[in-house]
């Protein structure tokens, strides 16, 4: 595999910043270039992002002497690198702007933003569940009139834990509907306990927005592509009620789910164990060496213990048993940062690489 060199559009962010981590020492991708407002342009990335430094591990080095650029400088941002992520803070009318025009600069970007996910010729993809997807591309590029440029979306993080485990399930059993209840960590705002201290010791029972995305965006990823567009899948019927609570990491769901063709509850744990997707049978780098891990425990999966399972790319499940008004009730756990958000991304662009779609 040749080597990429990569841009980071907003860098100085707590998915920025988890960018700018796992591309330390990634065996494909070399950090080239890192971009961000124009208030931290001109300055290091250290000066940039000071005591703001949010990730467990150390700064990386190359990173700290380069030197911001200013996002809205898409030439010469473009210029530097192969491809970008995208990780801005801004509102999504200039999101979509900005992804275009890096996209029609022949840059490919592979975005962590919600503006795209709903543009029925961008691909959102998780790669263990429909890479097929990407196959989209070939008609945005003809919309935009782009070579090389386009756009891939990662979806919420929120869904990465429960979509996972449904997804193995839904061909030879069929979902009919889902209720899921979702327990999200602070950085899925982009917090730290420092700089958000009232959620210390606290519960909020309300995400702008995240319910909506909770109930839609699985139906995108269910969906088939039809005339250059993805049409999404009509089933199953998911609501969703989504709550911030007081862990740094993770995002856990209490699913509870019926099917067309009830399985018993080993069939079920059997096809968690067997599941694998392309990421798997690609071998690609940041891809987990099995996707789902059953707890027989009662009291698992919990954070603090099963969040960073297989370098945080994996889902942990648990607590699968009967439910008097559905079929079945579990739980299962993802890390937010890694798996659902800048882990995920960076998987898709591996991903988009192996399939030559990089250049």
């Amino acid at each position: 595999m040749k080597e990429y060199k990569v841009g980071v559009v907003g860098a100085t962010g707590m998915v920025g910043q988890r960018f700018v981590s796992l591309l330390e020492n990634h065996p494909w991708f070399r950090l080239a270039a890192l971009a961000a407002s124009p208030r931290s342009a001109g300055k290091t990335y250290e000066e940039a992002v000071g005591a703001r430094w949010a990730m467990p591990t150390p700064m990386p080095g190359e990173a700290k002497r380069m030197v911001v650029m200013d996002a809205a400088d898409v030439a010469a941002v473009a210029a530097k690198v192969d491809f970008v992520f995208c990780a801005v803070d801004m509102k999504k009318d200039e999101i979509k702007a900005l992804e275009e025009a890096y996209a029609k600069a022949e840059c490919p970007v592979v975005s962590n933003n919600s503006a795209h996910r709903f543009t029925p010729d961008v691909p959102m993809v998780v790669p263990e569940i429909n890479a097929e997807h990407i196959e989209v591309i070939s008609a945005q590029r003809a919309r935009l009139g782009t070579k090389r440029g386009f756009i891939a979306v990662k979806s919420n993080c929120s869904l990465q834990s429960y979509v996972p485990a449904l997804h193995p399930l839904m061909r030879d059993y069929g979902v009919s509907k889902c209720l899921v209840c979702t327990y999200q960590a602070i950085s899925g705002a982009g917090k730290t306990f420092e700089t958000w201290p009232e959620m210390v010791d606290n519960c909020i029972p309300y995400i702008g927005g995240e319910e909506e995305k909770s109930e839609k965006e699985p139906l995108k990823l269910w969906g088939h592509i039809e005339n250059g567009q993805i049409v999404p899948a009509d089933k199953p019927s998911i609501t969703a009620q989504c709550l911030r609570v007081a862990c740094s990491d993770g995002h856990m769901a209490a699913v509870f789910v019926s099917f067309d063709k009830k399985p018993t509850m080993e069939e079920i744990k059997e096809k968690w164990a067997a599941f694998s997707g392309p990421a798997q049978e690609l071998k690609l780098p940041s891809a987990p060496k099995q996707f789902l891990h059953y707890f027989e425990e009662a009291d698992r999966p919990q954070t603090k213990l099963d969040r960073n399972l297989e370098n945080g790319m994996s889902v942990s499940i648990g607590r699968l048993r009967p439910d008097t008004q559905y079929d079945y009730k579990f739980v299962c756990l993802s890390h937010n940062t890694l798996r659902g958000a800048a882990g995920g991304a960076v998987l898709l662009a591996e991903l988009l690489a192996a399939e030559g779609y990089m250049g």
